[in-house]
């Protein structure tokens, strides 16, 4: 008899093994059809997604994780642990992603998730650029933990754009992004207009290697040449796979998504196939500021109203939003200037989303593993950081664009802020 009973436990057991899998996979497969509809709503325009993405944060130092291998010629990586996703993803000192740390994100007040992806981890050394298949899964399972919370994400190429770049010539680099931007598409396919494509990162104008193993930069006007045109092929890659795609939001990359190369005349933002779905990608507004300890002063404030202002002149005043897709999430108190007014790293926070957002543009934090949020807890890690976010995530909080507006638009630029002390603007020529 209980020989018995342990074999009806064992058959049990393994029934129930058996459909709990049924119904995890059943559940994953739901919410792909049941989180994200596939929708796309086509009277919205660029600006109007802008304003619903709200506040963002970057799963930072997690799919774009990777460990560098000359060797490698084509994928740049090497091989780590087991060879599964998330090898990769906890090897930069991130826990494997879950969709309770992204509902935390979303109920700390983001709209929008940034998803950074180094694409050649487990791909085939062969050179043809074949994506992992396990590895664009699992990178679809955190864009549906994103989809399921209610979110934004935005997907990138990070990391290896600048490996490619650094090794292989434009023509090259051209080929090489159009086959990984198509797939990445063609994967992505049927995902609604909360899923976005963001091209690269910061390595469009980058230099490349010399035979010693320096990056060499390349001029100015050919380091333009390669923005414009690796910018142009990923849009033209991801509009010719259709459906969605033809109509999605994209993110072209500025020069180093450097502010001030970025508004420079020699950048070209890209020719589209549909009107009004394009943005451009910069990172942190108050960069110069930041490095030079000068946080919190005057100086910081004149200079990221500056940053502000070119941006505004160069994209917003011609209709293309701004996507800061990095900003800074804290200050440390050593890089704050003497003379500083904004004497704390969450008053520097406040104040420079709000400079941020009263643009116009979409600012997202760049945030580590456990820096500035939390994956454990699921939480912000400072209270007062807590706040700022969920009280401005509040103020900006606009209801999502259902029906067409018949309302006369309002002209673009940036709303009213105001600021201490002078500020003053540069009228110089932005052209470099």
């Amino acid at each position: 008899m209980k020989k018995l009973k342990r074999v009806s436990v064992a058959v049990i057991s393994a029934a129930v093994l058996s459909i709990t899998s049924l119904l995890s996979s059943f559940a994953v497969d739901a919410a792909k059809t049941v989180a994200d509809n596939g929708v796309m709503r086509d009277h919205m325009s660029a600006f109007d997604y802008s304003k619903d993405m709200g506040l963002g944060l970057n799963l930072g130092n997690t799919m774009e994780g990777y460990w560098l291998d000359n060797n490698k010629q084509y994928t740049g990586a090497q091989a780590i642990g087991s060879n599964k996703p998330q090898d990769y993803e906890k090897c930069w000192g991130a826990s494997v992603t879950t969709q309770e740390a992204i509902n935390g994100m979303r109920d700390a007040g983001f709209s929008t998730v940034r998803i950074p992806v180094y694409w050649g981890n487990m791909m085939n050394n062969d050179g043809n650029f074949i994506i992992n298949e396990e590895y664009i899964n699992r990178v679809e399972e955190i864009v549906g933990y994103c989809r399921n919370a209610g979110l934004y994400a935005v997907i990138n190429i990070h990391h290896y754009d600048e490996f490619l770049i650094k090794r292989f010539s434009k023509e090259e680099c051209t080929e090489i992004f159009t086959k990984l931007w198509t797939q990445i598409a063609e994967h992505f396919k049927d995902y609604s207009d909360y899923l976005i494509f963001e091209g690269y990162n910061e390595s469009l104008g980058g230099g490349y290697l010399d035979s010693e193993g320096n990056t060499v930069d390349r001029p100015r006007n050919e380091a333009f040449d390669w923005t414009n045109t690796l910018n142009q092929a990923f849009v033209d890659a991801v509009r010719a796979t259709g459906g969605n795609n033809a109509k999605r939001v994209l993110i072209a990359s500025g020069y180093w998504t450097n502010i001030d190369l970025t508004t420079s005349s020699q950048f070209i933002v890209p020719k589209d196939t549909v009107e009004n779905k394009l943005m451009v990608s910069v990172h942190y507004v108050d960069n110069s500021m930041y490095w030079t300890n000068k946080i919190g002063g005057t100086e910081w404030v004149n200079y990221s109203v500056n940053q502000c202002e070119l941006l505004k002149r160069a994209f917003t005043d011609k209709g293309i939003p701004v996507f800061v897709g990095e900003t800074t999430s804290s200050y440390p108190r050593s890089n704050f200037a003497r003379n500083a007014t904004v004497t704390t790293s969450s008053e520097a926070l406040d104040y420079m989303l709000r400079l941020i957002t009263s643009y116009g543009f979409t600012p997202v934090l760049w945030d580590t593993p456990n820096s500035f949020y939390n994956r454990s807890s699921c939480t912000i890690k400072s209270s007062t950081d807590a706040k700022v976010i969920s009280t401005l995530a509040e103020e900006i909080k606009v209801p999502v664009i259902t029906e067409p507006d018949t309302t006369e638009p309002e002209p673009t630029g940036p709303e009213t802020y105001t600021v201490s002390g002078t500020v003053k603007v540069s009228d110089s020529d932005t052209s470099t």
